[in-house]
Parts: C-alpha cells; sequence; structure tokens
C-alpha cells in the first residue's frame, strides 16, 4: 500500500511539473507573439459553432503549431477543430 501511494505522489508530482512548463512555453509563445491568445482563438469559434467547449490542447504538427479543440454543439455533435495557433485559421473539423 505504502508503495502505491509513493507511486501516486510521484506521479501527480511529475504532472504538476509537466503542467508548469506547459504554462511557461505558452506564455513564451504568446510573448514571441507566435501564436494567438486562446480567447481569441475561441471568440471566433464559439461564434460559428456554437456550444459548450471541451477540451483544448495547443500541439506541434508538421512544424506548425495547432489548438486542438473539441466542442459539443447545440445539436448534440461533438466537433474536433484543429486550428492554425499563429492565425487563427479553422483547419480541420470532425464530427462524432
Amino acid at each position: 500500500m505504502k508503495k502505491t501511494a509513493a507511486l501516486f505522489l510521484l506521479l501527480l508530482c511529475l504532472m504538476q511539473t509537466a503542467f508548469a512548463e506547459d504554462v511557461d512555453r505558452v506564455r513564451q509563445l504568446r510573448s514571441a507573439g507566435a501564436i494567438l491568445p486562446l480567447s481569441e482563438i475561441l471568440k471566433g469559434i464559439e461564434q460559428k459553432y456554437q456550444g459548450t467547449l471541451l477540451e483544448v490542447e495547443l500541439e506541434e504538427e508538421h512544424n506548425r503549431l495547432v489548438y486542438e479543440i473539441e466542442m459539443l454543439g447545440r445539436d448534440q455533435v461533438i466537433r474536433h477543430l484543429e486550428v492554425d495557433a499563429r492565425t487563427g485559421r479553422v483547419r480541420l473539423k470532425e464530427r462524432d
């Protein structure tokens, strides 16, 4: 039981460290003007794809930074959007 608790605490600490590094990276990218603020991206998305935001991730794909956004529409359809983090242009749309 003690080993399980220790392992859990270790994993929790690693997750918090990774999260802090991600936040720092996003701040650096924003300061450098390499990406648009998420709030600006979401304004455009919410106007076009009305619904509830479920998840957002900033990823690097093919040497481009993209926001991967998952939304639940008013029609109860989940939409997966890939948005260019520099321009705000929606690049990919999938529906579940």
